[in-house]
């Protein structure tokens, strides 16, 4: 008999543990090399665990137990063969009925061999239907292998249990992820001089130019040319004027670059996380585009590293998506500031002496005033209205925009 013991890999510097989020797999079950055995939780990203080689596996931590990095999580019996017609995880398990249990099992108040891992541990599908109704471990007997609580367990006792109204409750844990973000929004607010600005943009030249562009550019790149460029291209060319909103505080002195690391908040079902364009002051806008789309598909599907939403020097959030017409973003630490996007209502503005309707959105800037100065704030704010306002100057550089636009190299 061989046995793997699989060891909790580093997902990156300064990560010292991780809780475990789901077992892809249940104890027993046979796995394949490269299956994805588990998801864990840092405090930085939500991470697959695959398994380092094939065979049965015997788990040795719970979900929700949070384990060191080099500490062994499950062993895999690398001499156990394949069974014919195996349903290992990689495929839906298929739920036969299973023998009524002896009533002394169900009566008797300890077995009398020692008991397996499994028993009263809920199955992937099963936690599922448990969190989402409110069941707890203690309410079922679980009759899967090894006492393993199954799918059909839990819908046989949902069946069972009288009709009550609607009145229900809901406790989970927070995961890692989600309490790391919890921890750092409070030392925002307690720890920084934190203010925000705001000021309005004149959307139409911009959705002008998508208007004209933006069926062919897709056509021709098979990425979309949405407002997220145009924004990014317009922090990058403010950060070079006002680069004190591309500083960070370090104790006693104040770190400064020279180049433009900017993250973009994504929404995923574990939390916020903020991917990192590096370099994007020398990116085109299919370069962005593009590079957003990627890291926002990673982060969704939790395959993004650490590497990719780490040391950013400034940071984009939209609410708009979400229907916010304004709001004061928090800053993203150890950074000094982060722009806010909204969403775009047309409203009545003053031109040129008469009254007009304009696609209008509302930007906020939020900055630590303990280094940028209200000046270079709303000067920063200023200058991104100007790029985005005359964007065939700023962003084309007085180009011909289609010309620019349909010459990008893929």
């Amino acid at each position: 008999m061989s046995v793997l013991e699989m060891k909790v890999p580093s997902p990156g510097e300064s990560i010292s543990e991780v809780e475990i989020a789901e077992w892809m797999v249940e104890d027993g079950d046979y796995v394949e090399k490269d299956q994805t055995i588990a998801e864990v939780d840092s405090d930085k990203a939500t991470l697959e665990l695959p398994a380092e080689q094939s065979g049965l596996i015997t788990l040795k931590a719970e979900v929700g137990d949070v384990v060191a990095v080099g500490q062994v999580v499950c062993h895999i019996d690398t001499s156990a063969t394949k069974p014919e017609g195996n349903n290992s995880s990689s495929n839906p398990k298929q739920t036969s009925p299973a023998p009524n249990p002896a009533p002394s099992v169900t009566s008797s108040p300890a077995p009398t061999g020692p008991k397996s891992y499994a028993a009263g541990h809920p199955s992937v599908a099963a936690k599922k239907i448990m969190d989402e109704q409110n069941v707890q471990v203690e309410m079922i007997e679980g009759t899967g292998k090894g006492g393993r609580i199954t799918k059909q367990d839990i819908l046989q006792l949902l069946a069972s249990l009288p009709e009550e109204g609607n009145r229900k409750s809901q406790i989970r844990k927070l995961s890692m992820l989600r309490r790391k973000i919890a921890s750092r929004l409070v030392s925002v607010k307690n720890e920084t001089a934190m203010l925000t600005t705001f000021n309005e943009v004149n959307m139409k030249p911009i959705m002008d130019l998508r208007g004209k562009y933006k069926d062919e550019f897709k056509e021709k790149y098979g990425v979309g040319l949405g407002f997220m460029s145009f924004f990014t291209k317009a922090c990058t060319i403010a950060l070079q004027e006002f680069p004190s909103v591309n500083s960070m505080i370090d104790g006693d002195h104040m770190i400064s670059y020279n180049f433009a690391d900017v993250g973009i908040a994504v929404s995923t079902e574990k939390g916020l996380m903020v991917p990192v364009l590096r370099n994007a002051e020398e990116m085109n806008l299919l370069e962005i585009e593009s590079t957003i789309k990627d890291l926002a598909i990673k982060a969704r599907d939790g395959k993004i590293s650490i590497e990719e939403i780490t040391g950013g020097t400034f940071t984009i959030t939209n609410g708009g998506v979400f229907g916010s017409m304004l709001s004061t973003p928090i800053i993203n630490p150890p950074q000094s500031a982060i722009l806010g996007m909204h969403n775009i209502v047309e409203r009545p503005v003053a031109i040129n002496g008469k009254v007009e309707i304009r696609p209008i959105m509302y930007v906020a800037l939020s900055y630590d005033h303990r280094i940028i100065d209200g000046k270079d704030s709303v000067g920063f704010l200023v200058k991104v209205k100007e790029v985005l306002e005359n964007p065939e100057e700023h962003v084309f550089e007085g180009g011909d925009p289609k010309k620019i636009l349909m010459s990008y190299k893929k």
